[in-house]
């Protein structure tokens, strides 16, 4: 039988109590809240759930009464983190991993100020809750911020974490990138994180920009792809060194098992419809999770693309070599001439 350990644990211990029973009393709550080892390594893949639609802005932002921050459990060990576009039209996406030592934290969304938008504090509630229910101290956790690629928007808000305890935060170079993770061939080499009978599989995945890693949990099996490949407007900066990141995720769904492809946006409807860059609201949005089929389909028109443009596969919009067209529909907001 499970104790009910936050039920359990708030009754009073009464004053006429004699000692010997206080003490049982005592003996007994505290093996209540006693750490055990998870298991992260059997039941593969751990199940999970996803919001049938994510909180994704509102028509006036100044009017928005959403959370700064959507917090979802995925499962037990794992949160989604996503940033309100109306904090950030960006709205990215950030993963937490809980392992039985250490926490992961992929990507930090696009802040620098903990009084404009307190993400420190919601990664800390949410440390201390999985704490609480699994017998920890929440400052035992080492806490790791790593970040899928070096866009301001996955990394800004770092700066609220700067002087939290306990706490190893990844550099703003491609040389401290690789570093923090051990790497020395970038980027075909695959680098395990334990996190404590969790592993994470982190390798390079350049094209969107040339420093850029994906992640694979293998407790969840959830790919983790970045920008590089995401349900929106993959900008593809460096066609050659993107092509052969898809053709080592290729290799990777031969060898092993994906639940979901992730990245670290939303910028398409629910028809496959563009939502014009910078918008606070995306009403009918897209699911945020693609599935394997859907990645090598990208993978098969990727391989007719002989020249900069945008193409869409159904499930992407491939953006080769066209960053400065930042909205593929036509911007219904703009004047006309």
């Amino acid at each position: 039988m499970q104790l009910n350990r936050r039920a359990f644990v708030s009754l009073p211990v009464l004053s006429f109590i004699v000692p010997a029973a206080q003490a049982a009393f005592t003996d007994v709550a505290e093996a209540a809240v006693a750490p055990v080892t998870i298991d992260f390594k059997s039941r593969l893949p751990a199940a999970g759930t996803l919001p049938k639609r994510w909180i994704c802005g509102s028509e006036s932002a100044m009017d928005n009464t959403d959370p700064p921050t959507q917090v979802h459990w995925y499962n037990e060990h794992t949160v989604v983190l996503r940033q309100n576009k109306c904090y950030s039209y960006e709205a990215p996406f950030m993963m937490l991993y809980f392992g039985n030592e250490r926490v992961l934290m992929v990507d930090q969304g696009f802040n620098q100020l903990r009084t404009d938008w307190p993400l420190r504090d919601t990664v800390d509630a949410c440390i201390s809750e999985w704490a609480k229910k699994h017998g920890r101290k929440a400052e035992d956790l080492e806490l790791l911020l790593a970040f899928s690629h070096l866009h301001a928007d996955h990394y800004a808000a770092q700066n609220e974490f700067v002087d939290r305890p306990n706490t190893r935060i990844m550099g703003l170079t491609h040389e401290e990138m690789v570093g923090f993770w051990g790497m020395t061939h970038y980027p075909e080499q695959r680098v395990t994180l334990d996190l404590g009978g969790r592993e994470i599989w982190i390798w390079g995945s350049p094209g969107h920009v040339m420093s850029e890693f994906a992640y694979y949990d293998t407790y969840t099996q959830i790919l983790y792809t970045g920008d590089m490949f995401y349900r929106g407007r993959c900008y593809i900066s460096f066609w050659q060194p993107w092509f052969d990141s898809m053709t080592r995720l290729m290799k990777f769904l031969d060898e092993y098992p994906v639940t979901h492809v992730v990245g670290c946006h939303v910028e398409m409807g629910s028809r496959g419809e563009d939502y014009p860059y910078g918008v606070t609201w995306q009403p009918d949005e897209a699911p945020w999770q693609l599935t394997v089929a859907e990645l090598r389909h990208a993978y098969e028109v990727a391989k007719t693309i002989t020249q900069p443009g945008i193409y869409f596969t159904g499930g992407v919009y491939l953006c080769n070599q066209t960053r400065g067209t930042t909205t593929i529909d036509k911007n219904p907001y703009a004047y006309e001439s």
